[in-house]
């Protein structure tokens, strides 16, 4: 493997990183418009580009291992050793995409922080909402349609239908 064939799998990881920015960016959008039906799907969509990001991850790091041997570099660097120990072009190129994807991750961790907030906080509200909602007990009826121990309260299941 080669600088060029790095370098593509860098631009691929770049691309899938700004794919799952844009899936984080509609998942805020469902969550602060209420559209819960779609979450579901978000959350699958979104677990498809971790995956290809995950298999990207393993050919990146056998591309880099193989850069990295003719380098003379110890095992497993990380892409600012590569680019500081690269010829020229490839030394700016992986700089470049060393910043950046230190862009999209930032960006990433903001907006998935931001999003657990809002679930936090949706989750918080609605379990406030539940307790201070008190249902009334349904009670018994009488085999006369009336409400057991209700006192003049009478109530009919002929008024109920």
């Amino acid at each position: 493997m080669d600088h060029q064939h790095l370098s593509t799998l860098l631009w691929r990881e770049q691309e899938l990183l700004d794919l799952l920015l844009f899936k984080a960016e509609e998942k805020q959008y469902l969550i602060l418009t209420g559209k819960t039906r779609w979450l579901p799907r978000i959350a699958h969509e979104i677990e498809v580009v971790l995956d290809q990001l995950r298999t990207l991850e393993v050919e990146r790091a056998a591309a880099t291992e193989q850069i990295a041997g003719r380098l003379g570099l110890a095992a497993n660097p990380s892409l600012r050793q590569l680019a500081a120990a690269a010829p020229a072009p490839w030394d700016d190129l992986y700089t470049k995409h060393h910043e950046s994807l230190l862009v999209l991750v930032s960006e990433l961790r903001g907006l998935s922080d931001v999003n657990r907030e809002l679930i936090e906080g949706g989750l918080a509200a609605i379990d406030s909402a539940l307790l201070s909602v008190r249902t009334p007990s349904a009670g018994t009826y009488s085999a006369k349609g009336r409400q057991a121990g209700a006192g003049n309260r009478a109530v009919t299941l002929d008024g109920a239908l």
